[in-house]
């Protein structure tokens, strides 16, 4: 990666979070929390951009504008929410999972 394509990063990350301070404050609560759930069951994809973060808050963007509460959005079970938009994404977990299957078929090939 370039130094280029880090300070284009940095600009599209600082533009996403000016975005999400726009949103209501629980809006911004339930937006940070995904954000921290996301990060920590890990969809791969989550590292080739904020594309599905972004995705995330149009969502949310649009339900401010329709007058709807966040719960209404994504209903009460938040983490729900979260695994159906990751459902058909492969996860760190699924990558180490995969990683210690083949570890222990090699070593009891031995």
């Amino acid at each position: 990666m370039s130094i280029k394509e880090i300070i284009e990063g940095k600009k599209v990350w600082r533009a996403h979070v000016a975005r999400v301070k726009t949103l209501p404050q629980d809006y911004q609560i339930v937006y940070k929390e995904i954000q921290k759930y996301l990060f920590k069951v890990g969809p791969v994809e989550l590292n080739k951009g904020i594309g599905l973060l972004s995705e995330i808050l149009s969502f949310f963007e649009e339900g401010v504008t329709a007058g709807k509460g966040v719960l209404e959005v994504t209903g009460t079970d938040v983490a729900a929410f979260c695994d159906a938009l990751i459902e058909d994404s492969k996860t760190y977990a699924d990558l180490y999972q995969e990683s210690v299957n083949q570890k222990v078929d090699k070593a009891m090939k031995k």
